[in-house]
């Protein structure tokens, strides 16, 4: 039974969270601050901290910082800011996903799954180090073998979706239009491509995201194209 850290100042949003996990067959683990958490990491066996940013005695920020010191336990994040600086903040600190408040249970329990999936049968990384592998965050490709996973569990695409995704994790980070990804794939003019890419994006989005309409991976750049994340 794999052990959660919950740690968030509001009890009620604690009791909710445990609620929901322990429904799945998790162990929870309560802390109201920073400094409980820690006491608890360094007591019993966590494989997961939900860790909020606001809080009193010690903060989620800084809390997270002090236990990637020692510790490599996967942490997602939980605020109710939304902006992209506090987002990136918590991941560049050394978080592994970030939830912004309200959210779904139901998405959170995912985002649980997945993160646990990834770090206690994978290891903390997929191995990139072979020819034709390209991978972000828990999303890998395995070119030679034509294969996607996503924490390790298979991911099945048309040969459509599957090129437009290797064209986009090839080039992590890049912003591609509609026009050049259509090009690119159909080898041909791109007249009226927009809704054909749109159409499948919007399946890949389906088979790799946690949540499509707040997408991890693959991102719009509103008024430009699409992009894979790095991550």
């Amino acid at each position: 039974m794999a052990g959660i850290l919950v740690c968030d100042d509001d009890p009620e949003i604690v009791e909710a969270i445990e609620i929901y996990l322990k429904q799945e067959g998790y162990q929870v683990f309560q802390a109201h601050d920073g400094m409980e958490a820690l006491k608890i990491l360094k007591e019993q066996e966590v494989q997961l901290i939900i860790m909020d940013i606001m809080m009193p005695k010690l903060d989620g920020i800084r809390a997270t910082l002090k236990i990637r010191e020692y510790n490599t336990v996967p942490i997602i994040i939980l605020s109710a800011k939304s902006e992209d600086a506090d987002k990136i903040l918590g991941l560049n600190i050394g978080a592994d996903d970030y939830l912004t408040k309200p959210f779904n249970p139901l998405e959170l329990v995912a985002r649980v799954k997945s993160q646990i999936r990834r770090y206690t049968k994978l290891g903390a990384s997929p191995d990139l180090s072979r020819a034709g592998i390209y991978g972000t965050g828990g999303l890998v490709m395995d070119d030679d073998r034509k294969e996607v996973t996503l924490d390790g569990q298979l991911i099945r695409l048309t040969p459509i979706e599957y090129q437009i995704l290797l064209l986009l994790m090839k080039n992590k980070g890049r912003v591609f239009s509609t026009s050049q990804i259509y090009e690119y794939i159909w080898k041909e003019d791109a007249i009226g491509a927009e809704n054909t890419v749109a159409v499948h994006i919007r399946h890949i989005r389906e088979k790799i995201e946690i949540n499509p309409k707040e997408p991890r991976y693959l991102k719009v750049v509103w008024g430009v194209g699409y992009k894979m994340e790095v991550l």
